[in-house]
């Protein structure tokens, strides 16, 4: 499902309980310098992460102090979060002009609070520009963060140069499912996406195609587009001459690492894409 850009008023865009990925939580919140924000979501975790400015976070208490040193755009700088327990209060005061991203998962245990700084960030590079899949990704609320963080995953994506592909060879991630030994073969994840394009007047195309070599669907993606993942098959592109970037929330079923499930149309070509087995262990 895709969601137009749109002002959101600092109202989720996917709220708790939602009917398409009922297993994530996502808001976006714009405060001008010295404006507040305060929030609690029960049954979910989730992570405060600003797209663009320098807030501080409090935690029921704990304060984190001047998150984000972007500027201009997501392009600008690194990334950084503030992971928030399941229903904990948080409020977000803004010190400079802020665009901010709160991403959550359903969970049913409170962990501790924590941040994550630039240093702390886990970074993969992989594709190439011959294949048309050249991306980093930048890993907020990775795997080396199992121990504390419930079901959330928190990344964000980026084309390396200017056109290409993401999320190839096509694959999705719908279902709980082992194989005849017992082994994990692919993992239930809803996934919510937000696009920015630069320039930002570009844009982009989102394939969801439910049944391997059926016709699936097809979304225009513009600067601010959000897409809903429920299952499918489910790469994108970027026009040539552009360059995308996707904040990505996953938050997992009956687990936190997880398990694509190639499509068989073009599994093989996993085998051709410089890099991308080190990506898809990032994951788990």
């Amino acid at each position: 499902m895709h969601i137009a850009p749109h002002d959101n008023h600092n109202k989720p865009i996917v709220d708790a309980d939602d009917p398409t990925v009922p297993l994530n939580y996502f808001n976006i919140v714009k405060l001008k310098a010295g404006e507040a924000f305060e929030y609690q979501v029960p049954g979910y975790e989730t992570c405060v992460v600003p797209a663009t400015g320098t807030v501080d976070v409090d935690v029921e208490g704990v304060t984190y102090p001047a998150l984000g040193q972007r500027t201009t755009d997501v392009w600008d700088g690194e990334p950084e979060g503030v992971y928030v327990p399941v229903g904990a209060k948080a409020t977000i005061v803004a010190t400079r002009d802020t665009e901010t991203f709160i991403a959550g998962a359903k969970y049913n245990k409170v962990l501790d609070p924590f941040d994550v700084r630039v240093a702390e960030l886990d970074v993969v590079q992989y594709g190439s520009d011959d294949t048309k899949t050249h991306r980093k990704i930048k890993h907020i609320l990775g795997t080396k963060y199992h121990d504390k963080v419930g079901r959330l995953l928190v990344s964000e994506l980026f084309t390396v140069g200017q056109g290409g592909w993401s999320g190839f060879p096509a694959h999705k991630h719908d279902t709980d499912r082992k194989d005849a030994d017992g082994n994990i073969i692919e993992t239930r994840h809803d996934e919510t996406y937000n696009f920015r394009f630069r320039p930002n007047h570009g844009s982009g195309v989102q394939i969801i195609e439910r049944e391997d070599g059926k016709p699936g669907d097809a979304y225009q993606l513009m600067d601010g587009s959000t897409i809903m993942l429920d299952s499918g098959y489910h790469p994108c592109a970027v026009m040539p001459g552009y360059e995308m970037y996707y904040f990505t929330i996953l938050g997992g079923l009956s687990q936190r690492s997880l398990v694509q499930f190639f499509q068989p149309t073009h599994a093989y070509q996993v085998e051709t894409i410089p890099g991308i087995k080190d990506m898809i262990a990032k994951f788990k």
